[in-house]
């Protein structure tokens, strides 16, 4: 047996004898991964935040077989399998929680509002293009749900639609590929929806075709808005329970990013935790019938 395994074993088992199973935390090394979190992904973890990283990282020192989290940091930085290992802290470190048909109000203004506007709008009309995108799409259930609701409407059937999906984990994005979902993904979702969508496959049920047709999904990283390439030209843009893990200074990078990405007269949604207040004042707050979005404003036409 490797000298290496042999010890963390041992240290493993004197762990154990103290009748402790978890790797303690210090705050210097809490700092250094959290800022090498923020470097990389633009997500912060407070002070306050240490437990919760303490915790949620446990099982990836068992896995890397490492004896503290000072060794883990060390592997983070200068391992040759660093960035994948970096992809699984960020999996680990980031919230992936969503489902069908989340924010019904919000939904019930892009479906009853927003799509008839931009159908209505007479350069939309001339071009026969539909771009949406769901900016950190998770497993794909924003991205389908506004898929369905495109389709509900049929103003769309002869226009070219485009929803793009991205997310900084190629993990949650490969099931999104997928379009396999069951529990508690699925617990929003009216039996209409279910029915006419999904086809059941034993206890899941998957994405039709009709479905996914419109839909890609990309790995994008949000901390990067210069790298957003394939990303301009907008109508909508959904970041909902995204930006609430950036600091301010990131906040405001991503916004200047999502402003560029969207045309003129485009909408962008957030989570309704989430404000643009102190972050950007190149948006109109934009009162709909059913919720309030933000709107990059249009030259010569009011809000």
């Amino acid at each position: 047996m490797h000298w290496l395994r042999l010890k963390w074993i041992l240290t493993r088992a004197i762990m154990a004898d103290r009748h402790t199973n978890t790797i303690p935390l210090s705050d210097e090394t809490f700092r250094q991964i959290r800022d090498l979190l923020h470097e990389t992904c633009g997500v912060y973890y407070d002070d306050g935040s240490k437990f919760i990283m303490e915790m949620r990282l446990q099982g990836a020192l068992l896995r890397r077989q490492v004896e503290s989290f000072q060794d883990y940091y060390f592997f983070l930085k200068y391992d040759g399998d660093r960035t994948g290992e970096m992809e699984n802290l960020i999996d680990l470190l980031t919230v992936h929680e969503t489902y069908f048909f989340r924010e019904e109000r919000q939904l019930r203004a892009f479906s009853e509002e927003i799509l008839p506007a931009i159908h209505a709008d007479p350069v939309a009309r001339e071009r026969k293009r539909l771009r949406v995108w769901s900016a950190g799409c998770s497993t794909g259930e924003e991205p389908y749900t506004l898929s369905m609701l495109i389709l509900e409407q049929d103003l769309f059937k002869d226009w070219k639609v485009e929803i793009l999906g991205s997310d900084i984990s190629q993990n949650v994005l490969q099931s999104a590929r997928t379009g396999l979902y069951q529990g508690a993904s699925l617990r929003s979702i009216d039996p209409y929806f279910l029915s006419k969508y999904f086809q059941k496959e034993g206890n899941r049920y998957k994405i039709l075709d009709t479905v996914k047709r419109p839909v890609s999904f990309l790995h994008l990283n949000l901390f990067f808005p210069d790298k957003w390439v394939f990303m301009s030209d907008m109508d909508v843009i959904f970041c909902r329970n995204v930006i609430i893990y950036f600091n301010q200074e990131v906040k405001k990078k991503v916004s200047r990013g999502f402003h560029r990405c969207l045309k003129e007269g485009g909408h962008l949604v957030l989570g309704h935790s989430e404000s643009l207040i102190n972050i950007s004042t190149e948006y109109a707050l934009c009162h709909l019938k059913n919720d309030i979005v933000y709107r990059k404003p249009q030259a010569g036409v009011p809000v």
